[in-house]
């Protein structure tokens, strides 16, 4: 098959190292221009991008994916499939080029989790089970009819980052397999909206975009929704949240593991510090205090709970807020 892949972020790499080790020509890589980052501001190439220079693939960064230009190059190169892993959403000028469709992996198991954070949510959200999806991209996003799936269970002490490197791999295979039986005829497609009918009863999830206001932590939860939050973003974007200190000057820390405790609160207020010894901080939630294991004060090195005491002198005149 002679194909366009659109990808970012390390998530995508290995679907496209499948896709090329399944023997596939790939004839370009759409992948976001480079941007400036860290303190020196210097710019930064996109993991996709960095992979497909090592292979000699022909990179396209394009700014707008409306741009006329940009849809001549596509449309003359003509693929017989687009393929788009973890890339921003595509206009129907640029989706409808191929004649066997674009199709997109996504990591959930759709229609649960449509969104751009669907790894992070469902372990914030407790869930045992995610999996990963392959589907026709239409004009909304992520609401395409689902080809294959592949369920992929979450475990308790999973982070973002355990499950997100387990998810690229699985999804990977899901992708060329589903390739493979386009390209000979054999797809069944089904509808979202026909799935969405047939269950009334499920809980369906989304999966927006994360901002800070949202991985900070609030302690007034119980100690095991607080645990999923922490994990579900280790370690990036990370949980936060903000130390007070005895003179009432304020730090802010981010947590990056804890461990669930059957240390009871009583009549302690949400975020109080406890010392459990001298190497474990308890932090008071709402029905136990959660053992805090490593965690970042801003402008430091990220370090385990006994440096952090000790470094920091931190006592139960401390708290979290």
């Amino acid at each position: 098959m002679k194909v366009i892949f659109y990808g970012t972020p390390d998530f995508a790499v290995d679907s496209l190292s499948a896709i090329i080790g399944a023997g596939h020509e790939v004839l370009a890589v759409v992948t976001a221009p480079d941007r400036a980052a860290g303190r020196g501001r210097k710019l930064k190439q996109s993991p996709v991008k960095d992979f497909a220079i090592s292979r000699g693939l022909k990179i396209l960064q394009p700014l707008n994916l409306k741009d006329s230009d940009f849809i001549q190059t596509i449309t003359e190169m003509d693929p017989e499939m687009q393929i788009v892993v973890a890339f921003r959403m595509m206009p129907q000028v640029l989706w409808s080029i191929p004649q066997k469709g674009t199709i997109n992996l996504h990591a959930s198991l759709l229609p649960n989790y449509r969104g751009a954070a669907p790894i992070n949510h469902a372990i914030i959200n407790g869930e045992t089970e995610s999996g990963l999806t392959t589907f026709y991209i239409n004009e909304v996003i992520d609401t395409g009819d689902i080809l294959f799936q592949d369920k992929v269970s979450i475990e308790e002490q999973d982070t973002f980052e355990t499950l997100h490197d387990r998810m690229k791999v699985i999804g990977a295979n899901l992708l060329v397999s589903t390739i493979q039986k386009i390209e000979s005829g054999a797809v069944i497609r089904k509808s979202q909206s026909e799935l969405l009918k047939a269950d009334l009863e499920q809980e369906w999830r989304i999966a927006p975009k994360i901002n800070k206001e949202f991985c900070r932590i609030d302690w007034h939860q119980e100690s095991a929704k607080v645990y999923d939050h922490i994990r579900g973003l280790s370690p990036y974007p990370s949980a936060y949240s903000i130390l007070k200190n005895p003179d009432s000057s304020t730090t802010n820390i981010k947590i990056y593991s804890s461990e669930k405790t059957e240390i009871e609160v009583g009549n302690q207020k949400p975020g109080t510090i406890q010392l459990l010894n001298k190497t474990n901080i308890g932090v008071a939630c709402k029905d136990f205090f959660l053992n805090i294991k490593s965690l970042k004060p801003e402008g430091k090195n990220l370090m385990e709970a006994k440096d952090f005491i000790n470094g920091y002198n931190v006592d139960e005149t401390y708290s979290m807020i």
